[in-house]
């Protein structure tokens, strides 16, 4: 399996990424980009579950006078359109995918079943999971922590804007400080913007790592995962 670090890992993508600098939608010429470092992945003999937010189609919170439990699962929805749009680029590039929902769309996707979704990983398929946790108020951090810890993940790569967790907005302060390690607590502590609270204290209670790192070159990705230091790790330790 070559140098790589981790033997199964789990992918957190948040909708935008997938929407480029359109800032919005679905922007192929990205997804093909990111498909392809998943595919690296899988030709080193690591096992990918992948969780897409869905912000680049749908945010429920910044709508005004909306029930918050249907805008919820309208962005469950969101994520199962971004969860096919890569499927659709990984399987154009030889990538065998499988998406499952944590809501039932059996003529899109197969259902979620852990054991499934396991035998899959087994057999180098993407696993990418969609429709959140299936539950409104609950985020795709929380997908991502949860799945991970069903799945039996090694790592959590959290794939974001910023190239790793800093004190404060580097895109707004030219002083802000990037940290290279935390462990949950600070996290937790500082309010730190790496996953929402509920998703820290899952991955914290399953001792499961966080890498954040910076999704602007999609290379990034296997670099995460062969252990090179890239990003922000956030562990127990």
């Amino acid at each position: 399996m070559y140098n790589a670090k981790y033997k199964r890992v789990m992918l957190k993508l948040s909708g935008e990424a997938l929407a480029g600098e359109k800032g919005y939608g679905i922007d192929f010429d990205v997804t093909k980009k990111i498909a392809e470092e998943i595919k690296s992945l899988v030709d080193m003999g690591v096992e990918v579950g992948a969780v897409v937010g869905g912000g680049n189609i749908w945010r429920g919170r910044s709508g005004e006078g909306m029930d918050r439990t249907t805008a919820d699962y309208m962005g469950m929805l969101a994520t199962c359109i971004n969860g096919l749009a890569l499927q659709d680029s990984l399987e154009n590039i030889g990538v065998n995918t499988r998406v499952q929902t944590a809501i039932e769309m059996k003529e899109v996707a197969e259902p979620f079943i852990r054991r499934r979704a396991m035998r899959h990983l087994e057999k180098n398929r993407v696993v990418i999971f969609s429709a959140g946790t299936g539950n409104p108020y609950f985020s795709t951090d929380t997908t991502a922590a949860l799945r991970a810890a069903e799945i039996e993940a090694d790592v959590i790569l959290l794939a974001k804007k910023v190239d790793g967790v800093y004190d404060k907005d580097p895109h707004k302060y030219d002083d802000a400080k990037k940290f290279d390690k935390l462990n949950y607590i600070e996290v937790l502590e500082k309010g730190l913007q790496v996953m929402d609270s509920t998703a820290t204290s899952l991955c914290m209670d399953n001792s499961i790592p966080i890498l954040v790192f910076g999704l602007d070159n999609p290379e990034n990705i296997r670099k995460a995962v062969m252990g090179e230091k890239i990003g922000t790790l956030v562990s127990k330790e």
